[in-house]
C-alpha cells in the first residue's frame, strides 16, 4: 500500500497565541487513535516554531544558513504525518478529518503527497 506525507502549513504569525485549545486537543487524540486502530497512521508529530529553526541552502556550490524566525515566509510546515493508505482519496479523507478537527478560528492547509517508493 502507498505512503502519503501530509504537510500541515499554518501562519505562524495568525496562529492562535494560546495554541490548541484542550477541546482540540481531545478531538485529536480521538482521531488518532481511530486512524491508528485502522492501521494508516505510521508516524506524526508539531514542529516546533521556526523561530527554532535553520534553514539550509544550497546554491553555486555553496552552503548558507538562515536561522529563524523565517519572516519573509507566509505559511511554514506547523507538522506532519505519515500514513499508509490504500489510495490517494482515503490519505485526503483521514486529512480532511483532521482538520475539521480544528476550531473555526484557524487557518491551515495541509499537503497530501504521495512518498515515491523504491
Amino acid at each position: 500500500m502507498p505512503r502519503f506525507l501530509t504537510l500541515i502549513r499554518i501562519d505562524e504569525k495568525n496562529a492562535p497565541a494560546e495554541g490548541p485549545s484542550p477541546e482540540l486537543q481531545e478531538r485529536m487524540g480521538k482521531l488518532f487513535e481511530e486512524i491508528t486502530k485502522a492501521g494508516v497512521m505510521l508516524d506524526t508529530a508539531g514542529l516546533l516554531p521556526t523561530s527554532e529553526g535553520t534553514r539550509v541552502h544550497w546554491q553555486d556550490g555553496k552552503v548558507s544558513y538562515t536561522d529563524g524566525p523565517f519572516t519573509e515566509t507566509k505559511e511554514v510546515i506547523g507538522g506532519y504525518s505519515i500514513t499508509q493508505c490504500k489510495d490517494k482519496a482515503e490519505a485526503i479523507e483521514w486529512t480532511k478529518r483532521f482538520l475539521q478537527t480544528h476550531e473555526d478560528h484557524w487557518t491551515i492547509t495541509a499537503e497530501v503527497r504521495e512518498i515515491e517508493e523504491g
